[in-house]
């Protein structure tokens, strides 16, 4: 038997909605979601070698525990 983890706050159906959101878009919709994330004045986004990333990680989730 196979059991199904979720990151904390995340279940089967928050799951299906995400998928059923990205699943459902038209082409258009996909690039104007991408485009406006890059547009957004509070994240940025960026690339990181990924030896790096679990030092990122670990940043993000103490800067999001103050």
């Amino acid at each position: 038997m196979t059991v199904s983890r979720f990151p904390p706050g995340w279940d089967e159906e928050r799951v299906r909605r995400v998928l059923e959101h990205y699943e459902g878009q038209s082409e258009a919709e996909a690039v104007a979601e991408d485009e406006a994330a890059y547009e957004s004045t509070t994240h940025t986004m960026m690339a990181v070698p990924v030896e790096l990333v679990p030092a990122v990680r670990e940043l993000i989730a103490r800067h999001s525990a103050e």
